[in-house]
């Protein structure tokens, strides 16, 4: 089955990649690899939530910010490489969580990406991967993932 079949079946729609709040790009091509940069987890360009993780939000909604984020970073691998079928391996994900003091499930935030991912592609979606707590994070957002993609010969 193909991922883009699969991603229907599912009944999720990938975005077009929000646009940068920096002097940056979405991503960026190298070789076989696609580096995605940091996504939040917005729809429309509008935060789905605000805060820290420990103090104004649950795991739940966390998770769910880390899922919303990663369908933005699928938004821009689709607009790299056109058609997420070219994918071979997710390869790394990055996970900045808005953790309150005392806030140490950053892990089980970022599930809500990695999670996404092996739903998705599987085999080739699984991936080595960091999460990481931080004092704050743009606009508030409770988390902030970035991925590498290699793309099939």
């Amino acid at each position: 089955m193909s991922f883009e079949n699969r991603i229907k079946e599912l009944g999720l729609k990938i975005p077009k990649p929000p646009k940068p709040m920096g002097a940056y790009v979405p991503y960026v091509k190298a070789g076989k690899f696609v580096y995605i940069a940091g996504e939040k987890a917005t729809v429309e360009d509008k935060l789905v939530y605000k805060g820290k993780l420990g103090k104004d939000l649950s795991l739940e909604e966390g998770y769910e910010s880390a899922r919303i984020a990663c369908l933005n970073c699928l938004g821009s691998l689709k607009a790299a490489v056109g058609d997420l079928n070219k994918i071979e391996q997710i390869v790394k994900v990055v996970g900045y969580v808005n953790s309150a003091d005392g806030f140490n499930q950053q892990p089980k935030v970022i599930n809500g990406a990695s999670e996404l991912l092996l739903s998705i592609f599987g085999e080739k979606g699984k991936h080595a991967r960091v999460a990481v707590g931080v004092n704050e994070l743009p606009s508030d957002s409770p988390v902030e993932v970035e991925m590498i993609a290699k793309l099939k010969e």
